[in-house]
């Protein structure tokens, strides 16, 4: 455990980025980046959207590199490969950590293999996959399977909306998801330094929890404690701990599910860089679990130390 700031080094902080994501980033980042300066933390920000981003990381005498990029580029094992070239620490999951979490096709593929549980699905490259789609039977949720914050996602009820959809997610990613349509409450279960921490339960008047409803809507309801039976709560949160470790994801992250009728959960994804703006999750989790904004960030901080 780190006891004074000035034992991480110098940090860079990389935020924004390329993806579809980088205003969200912006917002986290520029959350962090506050919080890492009132603990007196050398922190420098830097912006992987400008050239020369790891140049200066090579040069700039940085000791560790705290990771707030949020989608492709930044939490999908591009960036921590190029860290670990350079040989710079960084906060979070690793490569392949990353890379699982991000692709959430072959995320579901491995958790159905090891027999955790997850929604039917079917991927679509092509206008002759949506064939297989149909046949998960309607209604379905369509989304790019290589994009996060909700980002390209509908819910669809028939043939057509199919086909309109899957078009509008390939937009942003060529592989499309298509996934059994799961009507009950959904959960989101944050994961700091092996630990889970209390879930929260989701409810949002639109279709879904979408990208409005998630960063901007004053109508999505956060309830945490979850209302679970201490019991419940319990084995759901060893089911996310397992879907995480089995991703080979670390340090922190976040894993979403949703619950049945009968209480069977159905995991949807790991997030392994998940936003810290004032609408994100794992602040309010860490919060119920007795930590404030500066101490989450601290700790986020601190597994940067397993890799040094």
């Amino acid at each position: 455990m780190i006891s004074e700031a000035k034992e991480f080094g110098k940090v860079a902080l990389l935020l924004g980025g390329r993806s579809a994501e980088r205003e969200i980033s912006l917002k986290s980042g520029a959350a962090v980046f506050a919080s890492l300066e009132r603990r007196g933390v050398d922190v420098h920000s830097l912006d992987p959207a400008q050239a020369g981003t790891l140049e200066r990381l090579r040069t700039g005498r940085f000791a560790r590199v705290f990771i707030i990029l949020h989608g492709r580029g930044g939490e999908d094992g591009q960036i921590q490969g190029a860290l670990e070239t350079i040989g710079l620490p960084y906060t979070g999951s690793g490569v392949l950590g990353s890379a699982l979490g991000m692709d959430k096709h072959r995320c579901k593929n491995l958790w159905r293999g090891i027999g955790l549980p997850t929604a039917d699905f079917a991927l679509i490259r092509w206008e002759r996959d949506l064939d297989q789609a149909e046949a998960l039977g309607f209604p379905l949720m369509i989304k790019p399977a290589r994009e996060g914050s909700s980002i390209g996602m509908a819910r669809v009820d028939d043939p057509d909306a199919l086909a309109a959809a899957w078009r509008a997610a390939a937009e942003y990613d060529a592989e499309v998801l298509a996934e059994r349509w799961l009507g009950g409450p959904e959960y989101t279960c944050a994961v700091l330094k092996g630990e889970a921490l209390p879930m929260i339960r989701l409810e949002t008047p639109h279709v879904f929890y979408d990208y409005e409803a998630k960063y901007f809507a004053d109508t999505t309801k956060y309830i945490c404690p979850c209302g679970l039976e201490p019991a419940d709560e319990s084995r759901l949160q060893r089911v996310c701990l397992d879907a995480f470790e089995a991703v080979d994801a670390a340090g922190w992250g976040r894993v979403d599910f949703m619950l049945d009728g009968e209480g069977q959960p159905y995991l949807l994804e790991v997030n392994t860089v998940p936003g810290m703006t004032d609408h994100s999750l794992v602040p309010m989790a860490a919060k119920v679990h007795g930590l404030d904004f500066d101490a989450l960030v601290w700790r986020i901080l601190e597994t940067s130390l397993e890799r040094s």
